[in-house]
């Protein structure tokens, strides 16, 4: 199967910069699978297409405010970090701005010396690993000196850091927002609750590999990247009663997809609380094992994500959808409108 399959035209004047003041404004395009018909809503019409003894599942990972700005100590030349991965406790993977300025043993300072590390290691394509030193919490201090590490496809400055944080954003380690669940507020998670809906939590802390381009002709060729996730017994339990019960698991974003396709692949479709690391790749042929219907964003171009969803709904279908929704301008990526993909009946 080519990449090139999953081309389509998209205009950068559609790729949103800004979010918009209400979460629920959003424009929702609902897809039937292997289907040319299509539905358009305001994103709030959520609450319409589930039924009671449905589950959705969110991703409650929080985005690291990763990018650092800082100094080398010796010349006083300006560096940029990016934390990508903590590998031990005060040891992190990162890319680095200008990466051959940056060589073992160098050190950079962060506000004005609240915060110092150490070049420890050289990695492929510009990578550091670099061992911190401060006094106090260190996610404490990232809070105060760090910069949202916004898609490189957003240029407009972001006013407000929560508004790339889900309402339910809590465990932090993210490089980016799992951003189909941008779309919810407390209220409307209300909403669905009352309609006797059970939501689950899982934990896929996303990694910067999710905006690398599929440099491949053939699909079967690309080496995906790997990202951390976490399954907990009451999601387990909440899963695997809604399936014994006929319910249906809605997954909100590819990344609540992927933890539980990787966690039922491995336990013949059951779900089982455990942590661990996935690099699972999701593209037509695929036969899902837990995710019946799924909410999304609108993505990129011959991207892996769009090899998911095709996967889910039929590659024809998707594209069809996808012409529709560039046709009728709706608003794409991480601050853009979303795509509910019903389940096949």
């Amino acid at each position: 199967m080519k990449v090139e399959d999953f081309d389509f035209d998209l205009p950068e004047q559609l790729i949103a910069q800004t979010p918009l003041l209400d979460r629920t404004a959003s424009r929702l395009l609902v897809v039937n699978p292997h289907s040319t018909e299509l539905e358009h809503h305001q994103f709030a019409h959520i609450v319409d297409e589930l039924h009671a003894g449905d589950c959705l599942v969110l991703n409650d990972t929080r985005v690291l405010p990763a990018r650092l700005m800082g100094v080398k100590e010796d010349t006083g030349a300006n560096i940029e970090l990016l934390l990508l991965k903590q590998t031990n406790d005060d040891e992190w993977e990162t890319l680095v701005k200008p990466a051959k300025r940056v060589k073992i043993g160098t050190i950079v300072t962060f506000g004005e010396g609240l915060l110092r590390a150490e070049c420890i290691g050289e990695l492929d394509h510009g990578g550091r690993i670099f061992k911190f030193q401060y006094e106090g919490i260190f996610y404490e201090i990232l809070e105060r000196l760090g910069e949202m590490p916004l898609p490189p496809y957003i240029r407009e400055k972001l006013d407000d850091q929560e508004r790339y944080q889900t309402v339910y954003a809590k465990e932090r380690g993210s490089a980016a927002a799992p951003t189909a669940g941008l779309h919810f507020t407390e209220p409307l998670l209300e909403a669905i609750r009352a309609k006797g809906v059970e939501i689950a939590f899982v934990t896929l802390h996303v990694g910067l590999g999710t905006f690398r381009p599929v440099s491949v002709e053939s699909i079967e060729d690309h080496d995906m990247h790997s990202e951390f996730y976490s399954v907990s017994e009451e999601t387990a339990a909440i899963i695997n009663r809604t399936k014994a019960n006929g319910g249906k698991v809605i997954a909100v974003g590819t990344t609540s997809t992927r933890t539980l396709e990787t966690v039922a692949s491995k336990h013949d479709g059951k779900i089982v609380a455990e942590q661990g690391w996935t690099a699972i790749f999701i593209y037509p042929g695929y036969e899902f094992k837990a995710v019946d219907g799924l909410i999304t964003n609108f993505h990129l171009p011959k991207s892996t994500l769009v090899m998911l969803v095709s996967a889910l709904a039929g590659k024809e279908t998707i594209l069809h959808a996808y012409k529709e929704a560039v046709d009728e301008k709706y608003r794409f990526f991480s601050f853009g409108d979303a795509m509910f993909i019903r389940p096949a009946k």
